[in-house]
């Protein structure tokens, strides 16, 4: 988080949004400040040499501090719970959710400009602030939006290298394929050819990655129209934002399908550094691999039915549901389909979380949009029954540390409502959402010049000997 010293950017700010005055005294209020500069590279590069002596600082004053103990259980058990990276674009908390540069989803949504009043964040505002820090206005998400179109020119040969693949391959596997050939005009692979000292890596790395987050919804979209609407490709539309061209690209232009896209986009966009996706684009890219590479690596672990995946799985299994018990399902019908499922050795998608030990509050903020835009869909009031009946059955295993629905219990459902009802595509919706977090990272991981990762591993052999020794 980045603390800002002016007080007449405070006032600013205060005036700005005054409404939100219970935060004037947190410390996130401070990194609200508002800028004069619209140009978000040139943020960068005044906020980047302040960083870099932070981290100085930490790594002087701190580098021998505890962070904790690691247990055989941590080690066995896929290093779950452990302390171990640098990710400053957002934080994870076992109890409060997720939190973008220290803004929670509802604060994110009230604070973060959208295409209309009230209406939900804009996708570059939140790349705004995971970069920064700071909440943009208007006209700086205007201005950046604006960037985004301007970069988002996909060559001839991306599309020929997906086409070279049958259609019937999973959508996942056609995404990835054409952000390997995206790689092609790689800023940064090109700079480091040319020797480029190891201070300025991050400049071209933002080159690339602006361009990858602009080009990736081009890429996507073009899977789903060449898979599912006989290659019929509907071309990008200037005067759209990020969020509302991704679904008009998508075929989809129903004004509340464009919200939920700004919607989904933004609040898929980051989940910390420990997921599967986040963390491999982290270790790739700490290779020095760049940003096409280390995003096109991140995807296919986000492809995994435990993770990324899931989002699939969930839709499939509720349409089993109707497809058995029909619309009308009641609490008690549900109650014997969910034990059906549990005693036939699967899970129940949608539920539980790798960290979390509440209600995911990105399932939250979809269901107040379901609330507000389709409270009579028959899927959706499904899925608020899942939400009464799953918990206490799943409590009553004993076995799971979180009963509670995750975001993937209903993104499906909401996308399926607007008419975009080919699961197997979801993953790749869930993908060009994360392009922001993994490539906003990346962009402050060369900034900071953060190391080749490389954990140490053991045997078990060397397990058991060393813990005899300690016994």
């Amino acid at each position: 988080m980045v603390l800002f010293r002016s007080v007449t950017a405070l006032s600013r700010l205060r005036s700005r949004v005054g409404q939100q005055s219970n935060l004037i005294n947190s410390v996130r209020w401070l990194q609200m400040q508002s800028s004069s500069d619209l140009d978000l590279h040139s943020q960068l590069k005044e906020l980047i040499p302040e960083q870099q002596e932070r981290l100085k600082k930490v790594k002087s004053e701190l580098g021998k501090a505890q962070l904790g103990n690691i247990t055989v259980d941590m080690v066995l058990g896929g290093m779950r719970g452990m302390t171990g990276l640098l990710w400053e674009t957002s934080l994870l908390d076992p109890d409060e959710g997720i939190r973008f540069r220290g803004l929670s989803i509802p604060e994110c949504q009230k604070l973060l400009p959208g295409a209309k009043p009230d209406g939900e964040p804009l996708p570059e505002g939140l790349l705004w602030l995971l970069l920064t820090g700071k909440v943009p206005n208007k006209e700086q998400v205007d201005g950046l939006s604006k960037e985004l179109r301007d970069r988002a020119t996909v060559p001839d040969y991306v599309y020929k290298a997906i086409d070279a693949l049958p259609v019937t391959a999973h959508p996942m596997t056609q995404f990835a394929s054409g952000v390997m050939a995206l790689q092609v005009q790689s800023e940064f692979q090109k700079a480091y050819e040319k020797g480029i000292h190891k201070s300025k890596y991050w400049e071209p790395t933002y080159e690339d990655s602006l361009n990858l987050i602009a080009r990736v919804p081009l890429v996507a979209s073009y899977v789903y129209r060449r898979i599912y609407k006989d290659g019929k490709i509907i071309p990008k539309d200037d005067s759209l934002d990020y969020g509302a061209n991704f679904s008009h690209m998508l075929g989809f232009h129903d004004p509340k399908m464009l919200e939920l896209m700004r919607l989904y986009v933004t609040i898929h966009s980051d989940h910390e550094g420990g997921n599967v996706s986040a963390h491999t684009g982290h270790l790739v890219a700490s290779a020095l691999s760049d940003p096409y590479l280390s995003f096109a690596a991140a995807l296919n672990g986000l492809a995994g039915p435990l993770h990324g995946l899931a989002n699939q799985e969930v839709l499939l299994w509720i349409k089993s549901v109707v497809d058995e018990c029909g619309e009308n399902i009641t609490k008690e019908q549900l109650n014997d389909y969910v034990w059906k499922t549990l005693n036939s050795g699967k899970v129940v998608p949608g539920f539980g979380h790798g960290v979390l030990r509440k209600t995911d509050p990105r399932y939250t903020c979809q269901r107040e949009f379901a609330l507000k835009h389709l409270p009579d869909d028959p899927l959706f009031q499904l899925v608020s029954k899942l939400y009464e009946v799953v918990p206490p059955i799943l409590t009553q295993l004993g076995k799971v540390k979180n009963p509670w629905p995750n975001v993937d219990a209903h993104s499906g459902v909401l996308l399926n409502h607007f008419g975009l009802t080919e699961a197997r595509y979801f993953t790749v919706l869930f993908g060009v959402s994360r392009s922001l977090g993994i490539c906003s990272q990346l962009i402050w991981d060369r900034a900071l010049g953060l190391p080749l990762e490389r954990p140490k591993s053991v045997t078990l052999d060397w397990i058991e000997k060393t813990c005899k020794k300690t016994a």
